[in-house]
């Protein structure tokens, strides 16, 4: 764990937050020194933070073992120069368990997933996210996707619980999340964090700034880092007609392809990073590779990325 508190590292990132994909060797185990690497060379190219085995990382895909070792590596080849967030999730007890592990394993603090597969009411989600804040000493941040959303009022009790320091949206109502931002800006007065936590968020980061939220993840960072940096650049600074032109000429045909393969979220990005050089493997099941097309027009989209960043210079 880096000395610094969480909260304050990630407030004002000084790049994209990293959410690098899970590496594996051809015998499907995990490929530790490939996942190291692959860790390595984001924080060089100016990741603010490596959030590991999350969403984009295949968390649903680990064992407990692989994930403290890839949380442990992601950690050793981080070295301090950024934080390191682990997810952890399922029910509460095992989201308990994987907490603890990432703790172990040096962790700067925790991505709570959804819990697996019920419909709970808010007052057991409430429960759920609080006996997670309370088993470590790692803060929390929620993620509001899938079968856990929020009221507002819930969300500024989670936001008055100790350990608990941000909310991640990846449901996508921004109205909802208006009124969440405003409700825990009313009662509970600080420095809460939000994060646009929708896929491929380069997209909607502009509509998410409106309401105040500068924070959000990029899988974009795993596969095509000169892009993700140029348009973080670009909202942080407020040019948006940069911003405009990789969206229009990138990130939305990118969303696009994404949508035209369940899990795409996932794979397409685990082959981007194969094809700009790394050998991270294939996704596990459930999960599935794409199509031979969509490669191909994967690879397109990635010419024409590059592309856009030479016509700015």
């Amino acid at each position: 764990m880096t000395p610094a508190p969480l909260a304050a590292r990630l407030r004002i990132p000084s790049g994209p937050l990293f959410f690098p994909v899970t590496a594996y060797g051809p015998d499907g185990a995990v490929d530790l020194d490939t996942y190291r690497l692959h860790v390595r060379r984001g924080v060089e190219a100016g990741a603010a933070a490596v959030f590991a085995c999350c969403g984009t990382g295949e968390f649903h895909a680990l064992t407990p073992e692989e994930f403290e070792g890839c949380v442990r590596a992601a950690v050793e080849a981080a070295e301090g120069r950024v934080p390191v967030v682990a997810g952890a999730g399922y029910g509460t007890a095992l989201a308990v368990r994987y907490a603890r592990l990432a703790e172990r394993a040096g962790a700067d603090g925790l991505l709570a997933m959804p819990p697996y597969l019920v419909r709970a009411a808010q007052e057991g989600l409430l429960r759920h996210y609080r006996e997670l804040a309370a088993a470590t000493s790692l803060p929390v941040i929620v993620y509001q996707r899938d079968n856990a959303v929020f009221t507002p009022e819930t969300v500024v009790e989670l936001a008055r619980t100790e350990g608990i320091i941000g909310f991640k949206d990846g449901l996508g109502d921004l109205d909802l999340m208006q009124r969440i931002v405003s409700a825990v800006r009313t009662e509970v007065p600080g420095d809460f964090l939000y994060f646009n936590g929708l896929p491929t968020a380069e997209l909607t980061q502009l509509a998410y700034r409106g309401i105040g939220i500068t924070l959000y993840s990029s899988a974009a960072f795993c596969f095509a880092p000169e892009i993700a940096l140029a348009c973080h650049t670009a909202f942080r600074t407020g040019d948006d007609a940069t911003a405009n032109r990789l969206i229009d000429g990138f990130y939305r045909p990118f969303v696009e392809l994404r949508d035209k393969g369940r899990g795409y979220a996932v794979s397409l990005v685990k082959a981007a990073v194969r094809m700009r050089g790394l050998d991270v493997g294939e996704v596990r099941p459930p999960l599935h590779e794409p199509g031979g097309d969509h490669v191909k027009q994967l690879a397109r989209l990635i010419e024409r990325g590059q592309a856009l960043l030479e016509e700015d210079r």
